[in-house]
């Protein structure tokens, strides 16, 4: 009766060891090194969670998508249709932690300042035009996680009115001034930044339309990421 009690034990305590062990050791699903937790980039190699980027005070920040416009909302009864559309992709993407938004300007100038600023702040910003690259949903799927990782979780796409975009930006190349002090001599520079083009289709849609568009192909990449069956 001991020496059965005694062999129970030694059985218990390795079942306990082995426990302890797996528990220790990196998940098969999970990489711990390489470019699944330290980058957005790396479709390849199976990851099914989007690393998150850490505030200095410690917070979790999500991925950030703005999509700015010139125009307005609601432009006329023929498109309140889209609204609810994009506010499904929107939500569906707050589950893989991304954050989409829409920012509305009047007009060109108050455009180009928000795009300036935004530039400033490091993120990328990406310019639809239809002379830009015209990806497959998949090369956008790699683009997007790379521009995210790129502007530091932020890209930002830029869409123009109904009238186009202002030539400031239609070209990819952005005026940039910097300024610098040496003393009581301040001097400034300009150079030009150089931003992606992209197209989504060799068709014209209405800016409108090409909002919903853009938003259907973010969350499609999302997907393509995890790896689901929604993009066959």
């Amino acid at each position: 009766m001991f020496v059965i009690l005694l062999i129970l034990a030694l059985e218990t305590s390795q079942v306990h060891a082995w426990t302890l062990s797996a528990l220790m050791r990196p998940s098969a699903t999970t990489t711990t090194t390489g470019s699944c937790r330290s980058s957005f980039v790396g479709l390849a190699n199976g990851c099914n969670h989007v690393p998150l980027k850490r505030r200095s005070n410690g917070m979790t920040m999500g991925l950030q998508v703005k999509i700015r416009m010139v125009g307005r909302e609601k432009s006329g009864t023929h498109d309140q249709w889209m609204s609810p559309a994009i506010e499904m992709y929107t939500t569906r993407l707050r589950s893989a932690q991304m954050d989409v938004e829409t920012e509305w300007h009047k007009t060109d100038e108050a455009l180009i300042k928000g795009v300036l600023g935004d530039v400033q702040k490091g993120a990328t910003v990406v310019v639809l035009d239809p002379h830009g690259k015209l990806p497959s949903s998949e090369t956008f799927a790699a683009d997007l996680y790379e521009w995210l990782e790129r502007g530091g979780s932020r890209v930002v796409f830029v869409i123009g009115g109904a009238e186009g975009l202002p030539w400031e930006l239609k070209s990819g190349q952005l005026m940039m001034t910097s300024s610098s002090s040496k003393g009581n001599n301040k001097k400034s520079a300009t150079h030009n930044k150089q931003l992606p083009l992209l197209s989504l289709s060799k068709l014209t849609f209405t800016h409108q339309f090409a909002r919903l568009l853009l938003v259907e192909q973010i969350y499609r990449a999302s997907e393509i990421r995890k790896g689901s069956n929604y993009h066959k």
